[in-house]
């Protein structure tokens, strides 16, 4: 009875315990900006942030770190999703809520990682957004327009692995051995038609419509409708059963399709952490339509950790304030709806390694992780096709 007792006591006091926890890792707001300066995840620090610009913040993002499998002996990493939604919010929250899970699902099974579980984990995501688009169609059938970019790092022994669908980008800041300097490196590629090598294989994936990649007012697009050629979601464009009334005329094609549009299959690459590795920063599009690589590099290199991913934003935003002659101050004044036509929503998760912990990876445990970008619960009239996020 006695021990009963004192494990009911224990099982409180850890439960208080990681509420606690909880409560000091669930960030900041201030106005359209929500951050978490600095945490530990199982590698080294991090820094997180993101600031809304549309009327329903359609970026989500994660970290997750500590057990990637449903199994006591692991495998044990780090995950980072950032998710850019358009079209709405639904599928980006979908994404958030649902690719981790699938993801601990599949390594539960193998009992390790891989970029099998990844590819299956995302391949899950997309049939169960599929089955939301099915069920919500006769009463909400614009959510078959909704789709989301998936950006996903997984940091597992002392290999990192790169998913990636759309245009959501992460690099590497690498020290040169020979000068010191920290060098850019992208390890995500992107599938967008801005792109020419994206263009052309769009053309080669689609030989008898010429028309799979049209420029439109100086933009170019696929079907003249969007700037991605994979995502989760966007389901008008990949099952023409969605592409007719009572969808909104702007999305409808006038010939119907065989072959999906839009892939969702992911581009996946593997790398060794390298012992002059010192951060990767992961990002939705936002960021990098103000800043390039290199430079985002430097700003993270040259300022303190804490914050980091706090004064990437600034930087960018002081950018598209620059670009528009206003006053940065003026800028933080503009209320989301509107602030859209001055910069899309950003998130930015930046991810220390401290080459200590990554050489132990096989050992490292410490407590785990569970952190969401700023989430904003749905109105009721928007037909989430999910249930609203818990405490991150």
């Amino acid at each position: 009875m006695l021990s009963k007792l004192m494990d009911f006591l224990s099982a409180c006091w850890r439960r208080r315990s990681s509420d606690r926890k909880s409560s000091d890792v669930c960030g900041k707001k201030e106005g359209l900006l929500w951050y978490k300066d600095a945490g530990q995840h199982l590698f080294g620090d991090y820094s997180m942030a993101v600031v809304q610009a549309n009327n329903l913040l359609e970026d989500q993002s994660q970290i997750e770190s500590g057990p990637l499998s449903f199994l006591d002996t692991g495998p044990y990493g780090t995950f980072v999703g950032v998710y850019d939604g358009h079209g709405g919010p639904e599928t980006s929250r979908f994404v958030c809520d649902h690719l981790f899970q699938h993801l601990k699902r599949f390594a539960t099974e193998q009992k390790s990682m891989s970029v099998e579980v990844i590819r299956k984990a995302y391949q899950a995501t997309e049939e169960g957004f599929l089955g939301v688009v099915t069920k919500q169609w006769p009463i909400n059938p614009q959510i078959a327009a909704v789709g989301s970019c998936c950006l996903v790092g997984v940091i597992c022994g002392a290999s990192l692995y790169i998913a990636n669908l759309g245009d959501s980008r992460a690099v590497l800041g690498r020290t040169v051995k020979a000068t010191g300097e920290v060098l850019a490196i992208q390890l995500s590629p992107e599938h967008n038609v801005a792109i020419e090598s994206v263009r052309q294989e769009m053309h080669s994936l689609h030989p008898d419509d010429p028309k799979i990649v049209v420029l439109k007012h100086n933009v170019w697009r696929v079907k003249g409708l969007i700037q991605i050629s994979r995502s989760i979601g966007d389901v008008y464009l990949k099952k023409a059963e969605f592409n007719k009334e009572p969808l909104y005329a702007k999305f409808r094609l006038r010939e119907t399709f065989k072959s999906p549009i839009l892939s969702s299959d992911p581009s996946i690459s593997v790398h060794e952490i390298q012992e002059h590795d010192q951060f990767l920063i992961f990002a939705s599009d936002g960021l990098w339509e103000h800043l390039s690589n290199q430079d985002a590099v430097d700003i993270v290199q040259n300022h303190p950790h804490s914050g980091s991913a706090r004064k990437l934003i600034k930087v960018a935003l002081l950018e598209a304030a620059k670009k528009r002659e206003m006053r940065y101050s003026d800028l933080k004044k503009i209320d989301r709806g509107v602030r859209r036509h001055f910069h899309d929503d950003i998130t930015v998760v930046v991810i220390f390694l401290d080459s200590n912990l990554v050489s132990r990876a096989s050992t490292v445990r410490g407590p785990p992780l569970s952190l969401r970008g700023a989430g904003v619960p749905l109105p009721s009239r928007s037909l989430a096709p999910m249930e609203l996020p818990g405490p991150g």
